[in-house]
């Protein structure tokens, strides 16, 4: 589990979009794993199961009225410690790095307006790194479903007018 927390936690701020609720929904995902620890599978299977717990307690807290606090949809954005290394890498110029962390800021405002069906499966494939099998376990839909979701979501983010003047050989690094 500790191997794996920074990577889910990671997934339920990009899913929650509060890091508050992310928290308690790793927290609630990991202590059912705990709980169910012995009927685990053994194999790759392990972490598609562990992140349709996660999935699922993400969705338990985006559902949850939380009174007197509204719920903030915080904007996914490049956490200020990485973007800071990023622009102080001696090796790389401030005006590359200031137009990556842009791009890396559009890509996320884009993200962040996904639907939470097309947005979990892109969060899901390419921040959590699950194949396309592993997703549709983790979401229990069909992998077709999950294919035909990520074509969607690509096809939104690439049409969307933030994401226009992004050049295909300028690296982005994910939030």
């Amino acid at each position: 589990m500790r191997a794996r927390y920074a990577r889910t936690y990671r997934t339920a701020v990009l899913i929650c979009g509060n890091p508050a609720d992310a928290e308690e929904a790793v927290q609630d995902a990991f202590l059912r794993a705990w709980r169910f620890r012995d009927a685990l599978p053994d194999d790759s299977r392990r972490d598609a199961w562990l992140y349709r717990v996660l999935v699922n307690a993400c969705y338990s807290k985006l559902r949850q009225e939380v009174p007197r606090r509204e719920r903030e949809r915080v904007r996914i954005s490049v956490d200020a410690d990485l973007r800071d290394a990023q622009l102080t890498d001696a090796g790389e110029q401030p005006d590359r790095a200031a137009e990556r962390a842009l791009t890396a800021d559009a890509l996320a405002a884009t993200l962040h307006d996904l639907p939470d069906g097309l947005r979990v499966v892109v969060i899901l494939r390419y921040y959590a790194g699950l194949s396309e099998r592993e997703i549709a376990i983790a979401i229990r839909r069909r992998p077709g479903t999950v294919k035909s979701r990520l074509h969607e979501a690509r096809r939104r983010l690439a049409a969307d007018a933030r994401l226009a003047g992004y050049r295909p050989d300028t690296e982005v690094t994910a939030p």
